[in-house]
């Protein structure tokens, strides 16, 4: 999702990217009743354990969707190892879930499908895994045109290896669930994101229309600037030159 930003990125930074947990080409991991496994704390550790390997013991971090809540998380509970924090098209977690609305759920159905009990939501994505990702992508502001041919075609690939849909399955029900008490431990410890974090989001997308983000940002960090941008949700694929004015800035500040 990355391939018309990340060259320019590295002109002026090195670049670390990394499949998700259960995403990509990364590992399948087998779940438990917990869900645990597919916290985003569990992910943030991941992401740590990559940085740390290649040297890093301290950087900024720019992420969408999935990834910025693992990366949400991993601020939190690492501040010392990041810097600055953007995040692509998210409003916190556990403040969707407390604000659902019948817009949002109806945009955003996936997320409630995804959390019911296996097998059935699993059953139904490998009946046909490129048709669900056909589907659910194609139907947002820009539907499949948003999406390079080559992009598209590696997130068809990868959405059949054996293990993608529990994967994707127990990221959504650890979100719903053993993600929220460490959110709701949050609130009750006050412990908020200290670095600088700019939040942008989707013109077009359900997210901005749905939450006042700024405010939900602003409720759960100390220092927050965000703006939306004239795109559907796929922000870095779809407004890639936006994007990149926006990081470039941010992170050289």
């Amino acid at each position: 999702m990355w391939h018309a930003v990340a060259d320019e990125l590295a002109r002026f930074f090195t670049v670390v990217m990394m499949d998700l947990r259960g995403y990509g080409d990364s590992v399948r991991v087998e779940c438990d009743a917990n869900h645990l496994p597919y916290s985003k704390r569990a992910m943030a550790l991941d992401a740590l354990a990559v940085m740390r390997y290649y040297g890093f013991t301290r950087f900024q971090v720019l992420a969408h969707d999935r990834g910025a809540r693992v990366a949400h998380r991993l601020a939190v509970d690492y501040p010392e190892s990041v810097q600055r924090l953007l995040l692509l098209d998210i409003a916190p977690t556990l403040a969707m879930y407390d604000n659902t609305s019948d817009a949002f759920a109806r945009a955003y159905w996936h997320w409630f499908f995804l959390i019911q009990p296996e097998p059935l939501p699993e059953a139904l994505i490998e009946s046909d895994p490129v048709r669900y990702v056909r589907t659910v992508m194609g139907k947002r502001h820009a539907g499949l045109a948003a999406f390079a041919p080559a992009a598209l075609a590696e997130y068809e690939r990868c959405a059949q290896i054996p293990g993608t849909a529990m994967s994707i399955c127990e990221d959504y029900r650890a979100s719903a669930t053993y993600d929220l008490e460490h959110d709701r431990s949050d609130v009750t410890q006050a412990r908020r994101l200290m670095q600088p974090l700019r939040v942008l989001w989707a013109e077009h997308g359900a997210v901005g229309k749905c939450f006042d983000v700024l405010k939900l940002w602003r409720e759960c960090a100390a220092e927050v600037t965000g703006d939306s941008l004239p795109c559907g949700h796929y922000i870095a694929e779809v407004a890639p030159a936006l994007l990149l004015a926006e990081a470039i800035e941010f992170f050289k500040s």
